[in-house]
């Protein structure tokens, strides 16, 4: 790979990530603004007048919205000019060392059984990296904290219980309460297998969060109704949005993948200039 090009993807991921973890996406924003505007409860209320402010003194002055600044997944449109090679990886961990320095960020990465922390948030020196093919080279970087993280679940129904699809959602929040800092995005992946419907949850949260189609609102409003409300002190917004991406599956298979996000659906997309 041409230095040049190496140097531009690592400065494209480092730039995508710093600002992913310090400025809330627009349409987040919108959803948290309507939220306020539409909750009685005074409480709730001003749970959410609180997390409105700390998007505005993140912004303010550059730090990050959370203390955890979360692990890197990151997605990658390739166009065919570009090499899909090893350095394209190498750069991309670059970016993160950089943001790492540079934000700065917690370091959140370690070995899954040692615990030995690499310092750095690349872990064994190779961030999440998820590449497709695109007509524009884009680095889109998604900071997923622990706390929203570990209440996602996946289940194996059976091809009969598409219609329980709603209560596995619902049972998913439930059970994990103030866990993951309600009002949160939900990332739904239908179909698929084991892995991809898991794949498709968490790429569900990249969508923009300002229009749901009438199956993500069916979804939605019944999590809802379960009154968890702002940090778990209930309220009418539990569930900020529910993102569904489905697949085709096995005639004998239904996986469900729900992925849990913070109210701070974090995400910022960099664009790689290419020769």
């Amino acid at each position: 790979m041409d230095p040049r090009l190496y140097d531009r993807i690592a400065a494209a991921t480092a730039r995508a990530y710093a600002e992913a973890v310090v400025q809330l996406p627009p349409d987040v924003l919108g959803a948290l603004e309507r939220a306020r505007a539409n909750e009685i409860d005074p409480v709730a209320r001003a749970e959410l007048e609180n997390i409105l402010a700390n998007v505005d003194l993140a912004r303010s002055t550059g730090l990050p919205l959370c203390q955890d600044t979360g692990v890197p997944v990151v997605y990658v449109t390739l166009p065919p000019t570009v090499p899909f090679e090893q350095a394209l990886f190498d750069a991309i961990a670059d970016g993160v060392r950089q943001a790492t320095i540079a934000v700065p960020l917690r370091p959140n990465v370690v070995d899954p059984c040692t615990r030995k922390n690499s310092g750095d948030n690349t872990g064994a020196g190779m961030p999440v990296v998820h590449v497709s093919p695109g007509d524009t080279f884009t680095v889109t970087v998604l900071p997923k904290g622990a706390g929203a993280e570990n209440m996602s679940r996946i289940e194996m129904l059976l091809p009969s219980e598409v219609e329980r699809i709603p209560e596995v959602v619902v049972r998913c929040v439930l059970e994990a309460g103030a866990r993951p800092c309600p009002p949160v995005v939900l990332g739904v992946g239908i179909g698929g297998t084991f892995d991809q419907a898991a794949a498709l949850a968490k790429e569900a949260l990249l969508d923009p969060i300002d229009a749901m189609d009438a199956y993500e609102t069916v979804l939605c409003d019944a999590v809802n109704r379960l009154g968890i409300g702002p940090m778990g002190l209930g309220g009418r917004t539990t569930a900020l949005a529910v993102k569904v991406k489905r697949a085709a599956c096995h005639t004998a298979s239904l996986p469900v993948a729900i992925n849990v996000q913070c109210w701070a659906n974090r995400r910022a997309t960099s664009v790689v200039e290419v020769d």
